[in-house]
């Protein structure tokens, strides 16, 4: 600005001016880069806000993944314990099983070993009956053979007995006897006493009782020592001092002469017939 004489040129009034423009341009353009510079910053605000936002999606994001594994995880794991828990049923289950089996196999087993046995004794036996069947056969044809030639012999109790008609002495009629594959009766029992009885009626019989070798101990034909016998009251009494040889009579026995003649019993072994 130039004064002259206190007045303002009109030069001074154009600096004025361009200086007033200058500096409305300057202070425009510093108001311009203001806005600029604000709006920049509301564009960073807004990115920082719409990562913000972003950020936080992620985080809402992020939590449902996480949720969403969590169950996926339970249930895999229930999963695998239900597997765990079916295994072991199962296990158990086959354990059961092959120990049940293993036991009826073993059971099998040993009926099967016991039929097997008892197959055997059966087929054993029946190897027994077919042999015995076969003897049997061969007896009763022997039998027949036997009775055939030796008419008068009665069967009892496993044995043949033969009486004579005639009367003989001790030691003949014992030879008569053994020339016929028997000898003179040995009685063993009241029974066969009894026997002797009834088919001696009341003869006087010899039996195979003797003491000639040896006074007063009395033997049978086939070496045997008497033991106990069904004697007379009185019996044996040495009378004559001869009497070696015993006699039945009913239902006793008396010490008899060897030497005397009377009927005599021969008896014979089944065995002795089928076996001779």
């Amino acid at each position: 600005m130039y004064k002259e004489d206190g007045n303002i040129t009109h030069k001074s009034i154009d600096n004025i001016y361009e200086n007033f423009t200058v500096t409305k341009g300057k202070f425009g353009q510093e108001t311009t880069d203001s806005n600029a510079t604000r709006i920049q910053s509301s564009e960073l605000t807004g990115t920082f806000v719409k990562q913000t936002t972003d950020s936080n999606a992620t985080r809402i994001q992020s939590s449902e993944l996480t949720g969403s594994d969590s169950v996926r995880i339970r249930s895999s794991r229930s999963a695998v314990v239900c597997l765990v828990l079916l295994c072991v049923l199962l296990l158990t289950a086959v354990i059961v099983l092959c120990v049940t089996l293993t036991q009826e196999r073993q059971q099998l087993i040993s009926k099967n070993e016991n039929l097997t046995n008892e197959r055997e004794q059966l087929m054993l036996k029946n190897t027994n009956l077919t042999n015995e069947s076969e003897q049997l056969k061969w007896e009763k044809k022997a039998l027949k053979s036997f009775l055939g030639k030796m008419d008068g012999w009665i069967y009892y109790k496993s044995s043949f007995y033969f009486i004579s008609s005639d009367g003989k002495s001790w030691t003949e009629s014992r030879r008569y006897c053994t020339e016929r594959g028997a000898d003179l009766i040995i009685i063993n029992n009241r029974e066969e006493q009894d026997f002797v009885k009834n088919i001696s009626g009341y003869a006087h019989v010899w039996i195979g009782l003797t003491d000639s070798d040896e006074e007063g101990t009395w033997k049978w034909v086939d070496g045997s020592t008497l033991n106990s016998g069904f004697w007379w009251p009185g019996k044996p009494n040495y009378y004559t001092g001869n009497e070696d040889c015993a006699l039945s009579y009913i239902s006793w026995w008396y010490d008899y002469s060897c030497y005397s003649a009377f009927k005599w019993i021969c008896e014979t072994s089944i065995l002795h017939v089928v076996l001779p």
